[in-house]
């Protein structure tokens, strides 16, 4: 979400026949709603089973929301937080025309060195990317720790320690699942085309040499014109499978959020040409298409997060995850913790 400009106060008569106040949070309650749902159903095999249950399908998608509805808790938590969900790019593929996107530092502080350089800070553009990158870490975390608690389990002699360990692993599951919407609502937010650029409600101000409305089209686009016309089986069908680029999640994610960016002309012409009208089944193609993407990234980041996790150490001592599966580490001491 932006700032009070991205708040919009009725819905474009293209986009709907009827007027009706709504506030720009992408996708919208429908959208992360099917994005998380559709991702968890995507799940294979090999990730975890409590993953692959109706009840978590239902809880994710309802999680995947959250992120929106945190907002209104106070000026300092909406200041900080509401810039997490966009990204300002330019046409040039930089960030106010700073950090380019297929080389943005690591950390959120050289990135807001970088702005600073340019006369921006991440405030107003935006800092998307890291909310994936961030979400993504902290779910490989989670999972490494619950592959320890469920390993240290079954290896354990001590009564006292199982049932712990099994304790610990049930809080995990549920840390897991909340991580999980979160990270859902991050990845959804990139595949929405408006949320990865400039001309995030309109075209706006600069060279618009074909035209485009300058119409608040953010709103309408992701919240009432989903809602009204996109069929979440329609988006399962258009879910890619799962694909792994060998690259890391930083790399990733730059991809994910360029491929966004590419469709905002797209978009733009789409609109010019009437395709957001009604119902008209160009619009809804493209809207589909959209929410797909952000299903099937999240699909793929849930499972790379479950396999990166096996590599993981945790707690302190630091345990290895792959010493504690194989028998080879009692786990309990790092888990509860020697100070």
């Amino acid at each position: 979400m932006k700032t009070s400009v991205r708040l919009v106060a009725g819905l474009v008569a293209a986009l709907s026949a009827q007027a009706a106040a709504t506030q720009a949070l992408a996708w919208g309650n429908t959208g992360h709603r099917l994005i998380g749902r559709l991702a968890i159903q995507k799940l294979p095999a090999d990730v975890p089973a409590f993953l692959r249950t109706p009840l978590t399908v239902s809880k994710v998608g309802e999680l995947a929301r959250e992120p929106d509805r945190w907002k209104g808790a106070g000026k300092t938590h909406d200041n900080d937080l509401d810039p997490g969900h966009f990204l300002d790019l330019g046409d040039d593929g930089k960030v106010f025309g700073g950090p380019a996107l297929d080389a943005l530092p690591l950390t959120r502080a050289d990135y807001e060195a970088a702005l600073k350089a340019v006369g921006a800070d991440s405030w107003k553009a935006g800092y998307l990317p890291y909310s994936i990158v961030e979400g993504w870490q902290q779910l490989a975390i989670d999972f490494a720790y619950w592959r320890v608690d469920r390993a240290g389990a079954r290896a354990t002699r001590n009564a006292a320690h199982r049932a712990w360990f099994l304790a610990d692993a049930a809080e995990r599951e549920q840390l897991i699942l909340r991580d999980i919407g979160t990270l859902a609502h991050y990845v959804g937010d990139g595949s929405q085309p408006l949320h990865v650029t400039v001309h995030y409600n309109g075209w706006g101000s600069g060279p618009n040499p074909n035209g485009y409305t300058q119409d608040k089209v953010h709103g309408p686009f992701e919240g009432a014109f989903v809602h009204d016309y996109v069929k979440p089986a329609a988006v399962a069908a258009r879910v890619a499978a799962f694909h792994d680029c060998n690259c890391s999640i930083d790399r990733r994610t730059a991809g994910y959020l360029a491929a966004t960016a590419a469709t905002v002309e797209p978009f733009y012409q789409l609109y010019k040409a009437g395709g957001f009208a009604g119902g008209d089944a160009r619009g809804v193609t493209f809207a589909m298409d959209r929410l797909a993407a952000g299903a099937g990234e999240l699909r793929d980041e849930i499972v790379l997060a479950w396999r990166a996790s096996a590599n993981a150490s945790v707690g302190w001592p630091a345990a290895k995850v792959a010493d504690v599966e194989a028998g080879r580490v009692d786990p309990y001491d790092s888990l509860v913790g020697l100070d």
